[in-house]
């Protein structure tokens, strides 16, 4: 705040640490601002068509999975990735030259895709708008978009300010790891998908080529007779969250230096764990000149550790992002409009700023008012991803398939239900308030 010669004094610790857990004096505003986002999901909702898994579908993929052994005790299994390498070189010799130079070309495609967030996001965009059937890569990107956000807030305007450079890096390392696991499994099904139907025929029995796992092959298949996105949508969400589990998730550095740290538990305590979909502008759907603020529409994540959440949580995200027709309509006007740069002022260009105009003050004071920016106030620093972050070679991955150990994954299909609660504008606004209010009060500590 400023005295009266003008010049910015600092508040006790407790007035901002206060705030920050919210004390009675802004709980009328929480509560409020809930009943706002209660109300306006609930008028979305009116006009969803919930989204369905087939039982009769749902019913042969179990019995394929059922067929290949899947779940037996892990002694079974406990060379299956050694085998699974010996069956992909038998049936490699199989292949025909023209199937080669696919795999070849798909591999050399990925790689190229592979090399940041935001190659990776436009990828996903890319093939959706060729292939809309394939919700799972409307859904990846804008994801992906929320990972890139994530990515450039370690070097913009407040989280330098709350964690050290080795935190930074480590969270970095994390979150690249996990989008660029997740992409190297994910995009040679979806090309294989797209040569299949140049070719006219499937072409899913290349799927060992890439290591997919043996679940998804079943899925495909389907997916090529009868062409139902929904059950190969959750299936992608289960397969590529189970990928990354042990190859990023479980690894002993990201759990030490990563999962297992106070500010991972903040996040998780303070609801920052957040994925947001701008889906309209106030008036209308003008992202690209960026004359609005945007509506948000979204969930909060409360336990990343715990893969079942994160599968359950990738399924509502999918059940609003295609079961209310104007979040759809108005994600894909903001996709086709905005180009995905891993800067917030992509979606916000009135609240951040990709460029930092001067250098940074080192006492930070107080400049959100809501989703809105006090008077005279400059912009929240947000840079671009090439700006941020060097591009980084992605981790050699194991070959092994998780699906051989992992019994159960068929609970996975029992349902989408819509969430209630997913109108995010107004909670987004109070959870970029919750970190700058953390800022405010980790420097007056001192």
């Amino acid at each position: 705040m400023k005295n009266k010669a003008g010049k910015y004094t600092r508040r006790p610790l407790v007035y901002w640490v206060g705030k920050l857990f919210l004390l009675p004096s802004t709980l009328l505003d929480y509560t409020s601002g809930k009943w706002a986002a209660l109300n306006a999901s609930m008028r979305l909702s009116e006009e969803a068509t919930p989204l369905r898994l087939s039982m009769s579908a749902t019913a042969r993929l179990k019995q394929e999975w059922a067929k290949s052994g899947a779940g037996r005790p892990a002694a079974e299994h406990q060379d299956r990735g050694q085998d699974n390498r010996s069956e992909t070189s038998s049936k490699a010799e199989r292949w025909t030259p023209a199937e080669q130079a696919i795999i070849q070309q798909i591999r050399e495609e990925t790689t190229l895709h592979n090399r940041n967030n935001v190659t990776r996001t436009e990828a996903y965009r890319a093939v959706y708008f060729r292939l809309p059937e394939l919700h799972w890569s409307l859904l990846a990107h804008m994801v992906s978009r929320n990972g890139g956000w994530n990515m450039t807030d370690l070097k913009g305007e407040w989280l330098p300010r709350l964690l050290g450079e080795s935190q930074r890096n480590a969270i970095f390392q994390f979150l690249e790891q996990a989008n660029a696991a997740i992409f190297h499994d994910a995009f040679p099904q979806l090309k294989l998908y797209e040569w299949s139907l140049r070719e006219g025929r499937s072409l899913f029995h290349l799927l060992p080529a890439f290591d997919v796992s043996a679940f998804m092959t079943p899925v495909w298949r389907l997916f090529w007779r009868e062409r139902d996105p929904v059950p190969l949508t959750v299936a992608l969400i289960v397969n590529e969250q189970h990928y990354i589990e042990q190859r990023v998730v479980r690894q002993p550095f990201m759990l030490e230096h990563v999962l297992h740290t106070w500010f991972f538990g903040l996040q998780s305590l303070l609801q920052l764990n957040g994925v947001v979909f701008p889906y309209a502008c106030r008036s209308e759907l003008r992202f690209a000149e960026g004359s609005d603020d945007p509506r948000l529409a979204g969930l909060v994540l409360e336990r990343f550790e715990n893969i079942d959440e994160r599968i359950e949580f990738g399924k509502r995200l999918y059940a609003i992002l295609f079961g209310i027709p104007s979040i759809r309509n108005g994600v894909k006007h903001f996709a086709s409009a905005v180009p995905h740069t891993g800067s917030r002022a992509d979606y916000a260009p009135k609240l951040f700023t990709r460029h930092l105009a001067r250098r940074k003050e080192p006492f930070y004071r107080e400049r959100l008012h809501g989703n809105r920016l006090k008077k005279g106030e400059p912009p929240i620093y947000s840079p671009e991803l090439q700006e941020a972050w060097p591009d980084h070679s992605p981790q050699r991955l194991e070959p092994k398939d998780w699906f051989w150990t992992c019994p159960g994954v068929d609970r996975f299909f029992e349902g989408l239900p819509m969430p209630k609660l997913f109108e995010m504008t107004e909670e987004h606004a109070r959870m970029l308030g919750k970190i700058e209010l953390a800022v405010l009060a980790e420097q007056e500590k001192g």
